[in-house]
């Protein structure tokens, strides 16, 4: 026997991300916030946001962030990528950036702004509208298709006029 599995709603985009950073040498933590698409420079480390998702709130809660790390090394002209990929708020062991010096996690997902909110909106109404819409036309056309008379053949309406004929003549 097959068990369907629960769908899962999918993770929503958020504009900005909460960081967390910890100097290991100096043991100091910081907590910023970034905006999706912008690069942040922390000590010798430069942390690209490419994307941040939310659970919905019905489901578990759970914020990700696409990373993408790399380091100058002192007196270095060339770049070391350090990490790329999702770091989980529940699990940042899950996927932990490695770095003898730096440690950089996922807090939150924060604040659609007002625009973003509204933009859903906007779009939520207009499916429900063209859902609405598209409904309407089918029982229109479902009812002109009822009240519409049948076309009916020359030969078939000779036929019908011969059994009202026939009706009438056997009734009186």
């Amino acid at each position: 026997m097959l068990h369907a599995a629960p769908s899962k709603a999918a993770m929503e985009d958020y504009p900005t991300i909460e960081l967390q950073a910890l100097d290991k040498t100096t043991a100091r933590t910081i907590t910023f916030e970034a905006r999706v698409g912008s690069t942040i420079e922390y000590g010798r480390l430069f942390i690209k946001v490419q994307a941040c998702r939310k659970a919905p709130a019905l489901e578990k809660p759970e914020s990700a962030g696409f990373l993408q790390v790399w380091e100058v090394p002192p007196e270095s002209e060339k770049s070391e990528w350090v990490f790329s990929g999702w770091m989980f708020a529940s699990s940042p062991a899950l996927s932990a950036m490695d770095h003898p010096v730096y440690d950089v996690w996922v807090l939150d997902c924060l604040g659609k702004s007002k625009e973003t909110i509204q933009a859903e909106k906007e779009m939520a109404e207009q499916d429900a509208k063209e859902k609405a819409e598209a409904e309407a036309a089918k029982k229109e056309e479902e009812s002109e298709a009822e009240s519409e008379p049948a076309e009916v053949s020359e030969e078939d309406s000779d036929d019908v006029i011969d059994e009202v004929i026939e009706s009438v003549t056997d009734n009186e």
